[in-house]
């Protein structure tokens, strides 16, 4: 088996490579005061390939919070593919189907996962990754609203270390 050649794809995703503090906001339910988080982020490339993500911060009750993305692209199907875990949850999140806009500065991931009001129920969500320069970018997620509109819940601001 010959090592995959790094697509235009692959070497956006190296964008992402480096050490990276963070700072989010949540709200925590409606007419209550956004929940505001900060941790770090290092991202690490695997073979030019594949990027992982590996966020560390605190929970509002002060306990660790750990998340772990990975994200590759599949010349096969054309898409940005990848996963997200965190230690505060247990579902394994998929991306199947991950797009890069025309600018080439917004990378949208789509997944299925278990709805907040109801967690029997699957909805579909979004996680967006947008620079805003090469030390500036965000993620932001939403999920889709039973009235077909995409509701934003959480945005979060990542400046690289220097």
């Amino acid at each position: 088996m010959e090592m995959p050649k790094p697509q235009q794809e692959h070497k956006w995703l190296q964008r992402l490579v480096g050490e990276w503090t963070f700072e989010h906001e949540c709200p925590p339910g409606p007419d209550q005061p956004p929940t505001k988080f900060t941790g770090t982020d290092s991202v690490r490339s695997l073979g030019g390939v594949w990027v992982v993500c590996e966020g560390r911060s605190h929970m509002p009750d002060g306990s660790p919070a750990l998340t772990i993305m990975t994200l590759g692209f599949d010349p096969d199907k054309k898409h940005f593919v990848g996963t997200f875990i965190g230690s505060m949850m247990t579902y394994l999140w998929i991306y199947a189907d991950g797009q890069l806009d025309a600018s080439g500065k917004v990378l949208t991931l789509n997944a299925e996962g278990p709805a907040f009001a109801d967690p029997g129920k699957m909805v579909k969500y979004q996680d967006i990754i947008e620079f805003l320069g090469d030390n500036h970018r965000t993620l932001s997620s939403q999920t889709l609203g039973e009235d077909g509109k995409w509701n934003r819940f959480m945005t979060a601001h990542y400046h690289r270390k220097k």
